[in-house]
């Protein structure tokens, strides 16, 4: 079947991919991301487009229809990427190995035994790898410097800190592991050292990280598989930016009174803030929180919740500096009984108090709540339990997850917990605040990268439309800019996973709908609709 020889050809050539997604053929490979490789990637993804362009998707089922378009536009955005956006060529986070050596460690998804045979030829890869980004990158963004000094820092501390636990059940293994590990840490920090270089070198920005209007339109088509242009969704999010910021402004009321301003909402907001977690208890805090939610899916008959585990830790420090919080997931294809991590950043060590004070304002006890919907349940760790249970003709679903369908999911399933009553009032003003962020993402992706918005007005609008702490709209600013597109996928997938919610049939229960829209791996919402029939 030409699909699966697709999917083989992506996966072979994409180790950390193949490694995410639960095929572990190649976990002992790294990317290879020389001029070669890079070449021989882009003949494949040629050949691959020319041949999914001779099949007649009037020939197929539904299901394979829907295959046969999502594959098709997973191998044209890997094309636009390698010759259009060329990250390796100036982002040093597209080189961090961290994320492919934390897989190895944290999943016991074989014997410790066969995981660091994998972990030794990925750590024996570290060096030429770095000597390849070396090679590759200039002209690099200084944001993205700086981050990677961390995220780099950060990889080398799991392997110092992480591996001697994983040997100490293989200890037959430490010749072939710790002189990997040594020479992995030293080309870690070599490659820091040359980060550090290069930024004292030169303090100004470096390379202006905003894609501009044309690279970014482009490359938001492939990221949110949607007929909505551009233009389109900043006029939809300047139109939903008015009504949540009405909806805020009328809770605030009913919360702690006075006239419907922005000052009543801030009293509000202000009221709840005062209750938050610090560095210590916020991991707890998001443990309760999710024993909550579980009891109230369960309770109100939402969803189908499945028996899957779901642990809650710290994020690794290899991860930390564009989100402050994610969910894990274990790969579609993953045959193992294995966890889902939701991780949680703590506050960066070198923060002053006051910041520290303001990112808990920021994500206080009520604000937690709604971010355990959202990551975890009835959000994305639920949502993913599902998606794996999808069984297809065809391996594309593994390897072609929607991001404004995940996104989506998350964000309508906030909505549903609290228009059941979830959390009461204060929960409902953190999520409608969440709403107010979710629509400023997008409005700020584009304005960012396609209408050069500079840093004070961006600041102003979250601070002032979103109610934002200082600290929180000034990593949105940072995220802004290390990534691209991403944060338009919330306010997008939300508008069309809520619609196709809404396309429930009168004689349809709401958990029996909701299991039918997970029932499909992560399409994006597109074809959701036309497996759906809606």
């Amino acid at each position: 079947m030409v699909g699966e020889r697709i999917v083989e050809a992506l996966l072979a050539s994409r180790p950390g991919v193949a490694s995410a997604v639960g095929d572990h053929r190649y976990d002992d490979r790294l990317p290879d991301l020389s001029d070669d490789a890079v070449a021989a990637d882009r003949a494949m993804l040629v050949d691959a487009a020319s041949v999914l362009c001779e099949i007649d998707p009037d020939a197929l089922d539904v299901a394979e229809q829907v295959d046969h378009a999502l594959l098709a536009t997973l191998v044209d955005r890997q094309l636009f990427e390698l010759t259009e956006i060329r990250e390796r060529e100036w982002n040093p986070l597209a080189h961090n190995p961290g994320p492919l050596l934390h897989g190895l460690l944290a999943r016991p998804y074989a014997p410790a035994e066969e995981r660091l045979v994998a972990l030794a030829g990925r750590l024996a890869a570290i060096p030429d790898a770095l000597a390849t980004a070396r090679t590759t990158l200039r002209d690099v963004p200084r944001i993205h410097a700086e981050t990677a000094v961390g995220q780099f820092t950060g990889t080398a501390a799991l392997i110092r800190d992480e591996v001697p636990a994983l040997l100490a059940q293989a200890p037959a293994l430490l010749d072939r592991v710790e002189p990997a590990a040594t020479g992995a840490i030293a080309a870690l920090e070599e490659f820091v050292a040359w980060l550090r270089a290069g930024l004292a070198a030169d303090p100004g920005p470096g390379r202006d990280p905003r894609l501009g209007r044309r690279r970014w339109e482009a490359r938001l088509w492939y990221a949110l598989d949607t007929e909505l242009g551009a233009a389109e969704i900043q006029r939809r999010a300047w139109a939903n930016l008015d009504r949540v910021g009405a909806e805020i402004r009328a809770a605030a009321v009913e919360l702690v009174g006075g006239p419907a301003d922005d000052e009543t909402v801030r009293r509000a907001l202000d009221l709840l803030a005062a209750e938050h977690p610090d560095d210590h208890t916020i991991v707890d805090l998001a443990s309760i929180t999710m024993d909550e939610a579980s009891d109230f899916v369960r309770a109100h008959d939402l969803v189908t919740v499945p028996n899957d585990p779901c642990v809650i830790q710290v994020m690794p420090e290899f991860a930390r500096g564009v989100a402050v919080a994610y969910c894990d997931a274990p790969g579609a294809l993953e045959t193992a009984d294995l966890p889902t991590f939701y991780c949680i950043a703590p506050t960066p060590a070198d923060w002053p108090a006051s910041r520290v004070e303001s990112f808990y304002r920021e994500y206080n006890d009520h604000m937690i709540r709604n971010l355990t919907v959202h990551e975890a349940m009835p959000g994305h760790f639920l949502q993913l339990a599902h998606a794996r249970r999808y069984v297809g003709s065809t391996r594309v679903r593994a390897l072609t997850r929607s991001g404004p369908f995940v996104e989506g999911w998350a964000v309508y399933a906030e909505q549903l917990m609290v228009e059941r009553g979830f959390g009461g009032l204060p929960v409902r003003l953190q999520q409608l605040k969440m709403q107010l962020r979710m629509t400023l993402n997008a409005l700020l992706d584009q304005l960012v990268h396609a209408e050069e918005l500079p840093e004070a007005e961006a600041m102003a609008l979250l601070t002032g439309r979103g109610f934002q702490e200082e600290g929180e709209a000034a990593g949105k600013w940072r995220r802004s800019l290390l990534t691209s597109t991403q944060l338009s996928t919330y306010f997008v997938g939300y508008s069309e996973v809520a619609e196709i919610a809404a396309a429930r049939p009168a004689d349809v229960p709401v958990r029996d709908w909701h299991d039918e829209m997970l029932a499909h791996d992560c399409p994006s919402p597109r074809h959701l609709r036309t497996l759906l029939g809606v």
